[in-house]
């Protein structure tokens, strides 16, 4: 494989995960370790993605709310924004995970409402406080925070959610697959996502139809826990169908 087909493999996954890590990278490129560590640099140079220590982040993943950076498939994560705002009733208390979508749907928030939220996500607390109207609340759940993913982990925050009864649960997906479930390339985000999933009445995932069909190492929750998929996608198209047979609700 050559390396320009390298590097663009590369920027898809980041993109498309955020976060990926060397190892995978390996294994799905089948080349060493050295030449995935050499791309990265490169890519790093060339400003096109972050090189962090086992992996990348993409670029856009920061706490900054720096709305004129480019962002992934970004006509699509506003027609999935645009409708998960559908799904909020006045008075709701809402668990919201990060992840670009999310941070789409947050700035969509209609300021009339009121609305309480409980966020593990930095990126995500000052995003709402960027957003936020007189009628909202605003809570960051507080715990060891994770240096790659910017989420609060740990047991303290998991101790925090268990105090909590929220009417709904925005969740970043970051792999979703009908067999597999939600899941995650890090355990205890994977565990503080599944207590947001417990302490929730009702679970909301809010994707791009690139990430269904796809699974990594740990497991948050079975995909039928899901109250709402919603996608940028019409529920009746083609690439839904398996989804729809399964008696998942799309939106």
């Amino acid at each position: 494989m050559k390396k320009t087909e390298r590097h663009q493999i590369i920027l898809n996954e980041v993109h498309l995960h955020n976060r990926v890590l060397l190892s995978d990278l390996t294994r799905s490129l089948n080349v060493s370790m050295d030449t995935v560590r050499r791309d990265l640099k490169e890519l790093d140079k060339l400003k096109q993605l972050k090189k962090v220590h086992g992996g990348a982040v993409s670029n856009g993943f920061n706490i900054h709310a720096d709305h004129s950076r480019e962002i992934y498939e970004y006509e699509n994560k506003s027609k999935i924004a645009k409708k998960a705002v559908s799904l909020l009733n006045h008075g709701d208390v809402i668990l919201i995970s990060g992840g670009s979508t999310n941070l789409e749907f947050a700035r969509m928030l209609p300021g009339k409402m009121d609305l309480t939220f409980f966020t593990p996500s930095l990126p995500m607390a000052v995003e709402l406080l960027n957003n936020a109207s007189k009628n909202y609340e605003v809570h960051l759940i507080g715990g060891k925070l994770s240096r790659d993913s910017q989420l609060a982990t740990g047991g303290s925050s998991v101790n925090i959610l268990s105090e909590i009864n929220a009417d709904i649960c925005f969740l970043g997906t970051g792999y979703l697959d009908l067999d597999k479930g939600i899941t995650e390339l890090d355990w205890e985000i994977a565990q503080m996502k599944r207590a947001m999933v417990n302490a929730s009445k009702k679970l909301v995932s809010l994707t791009i139809s690139k990430k269904l069909n796809t699974a990594n190492r740990f497991k948050v929750c079975n995909a039928f826990a899901v109250d709402a998929l919603v996608t940028e996608l019409e529920p009746e198209d083609e690439q839904l169908k398996k989804y729809q047979e399964a008696g998942l609700n799309l939106l």
